[in-house]
């Protein structure tokens, strides 16, 4: 899983519990039908505004976000370059078979390597690239919709519980109890899109960009295999890509 993510939701938790926990006694912070209200009643308000595949395929997305590490572009080149000097000097075909980090490089190559022209291995790998962008996108804005609901469905869940305590304001020992349950499922839900939901959607709204910026690059660096430039050509070239730092340390 990706460090940063599981620092950082690891950590907020650990705060917050933490503070609750010094703040007194634990249990006065745990309301099952606040949880419910928050928690259930934010899936299904989301399910609304999309379709069952969309919402489905976010958590795959979000899963595979943070379980699969991205090949770093500097490795990517040095992989790169080695197989358009490979190509230089024994042809495409050499290139089948090769062992690479990368399945969306080992795609390209193959097109390569059945002979393809430029405008084929172009449109397809932009295609694949373009599906991969959708994805990522349309799991950070349902990341998204559930941090924009889930506060709201908190208001909504103290709502219930002020009207259920203004029922009872004859029994005034009720109020204080029963106000601080009322106001649990606004903590839930400033919680749930806080420290979970907007974090999620702004990480994955990060890889699309690494993922889109890796593969341009592998499709640059295809396409120049495939026209024989010279690998020092392909090196420069794709050194654009890095940051100006990075750039200067490899030089």
């Amino acid at each position: 899983m990706d460090l940063a993510t599981l620092v950082g939701l690891l950590g907020a938790f650990a705060v917050v519990i933490g503070a609750m926990l010094l703040g007194g006694a634990p249990e006065m912070f745990i309301n099952i039908p606040s949880l419910l209200i928050v928690l259930v009643g934010t899936l299904f308000v989301v399910l609304m505004k999309f379709s069952l595949g969309q919402f489905f395929g976010a958590v795959k997305v979000a899963v595979k976000a943070f379980s699969f590490k991205l090949a770093k572009p500097e490795d990517i080149i040095e992989e790169v370059v080695e197989l358009a000097d490979a190509a230089r000097k024994g042809g495409l075909l050499s290139l089948e078979g090769k062992e690479v980090s990368s399945n969306f490089l080992s795609k390209g190559i193959q097109l390569l390597v059945d002979g393809h022209d430029a405008e084929v291995v172009r449109n397809l790998l932009r295609k694949d690239l373009h599906q991969t962008l959708q994805r990522h996108e349309w799991g950070s804005k349902i990341f998204a919709a559930m941090g924009d609901v889930g506060p709201a469905m908190g208001m909504i869940g103290t709502l219930v519980g002020l009207v259920a305590m203004l029922a009872n304001m004859d029994d005034p020992k009720s109020i204080g109890p029963a106000m601080a349950v009322a106001l649990l499922t606004t903590l839930y839900g400033a919680m749930f899109a806080n420290m979970f939901a907007l974090p999620i959607a702004d990480k994955l709204t990060l890889r699309r960009e690494e993922e889109g910026r890796v593969k341009s690059m592998i499709i640059d660096a295809l396409l120049a295999i495939q026209g024989g430039q010279n690998p020092r050509v392909i090196d420069s070239m794709l050194k654009t890509y890095l940051p100006e730092s990075k750039r200067d340390e490899d030089e």
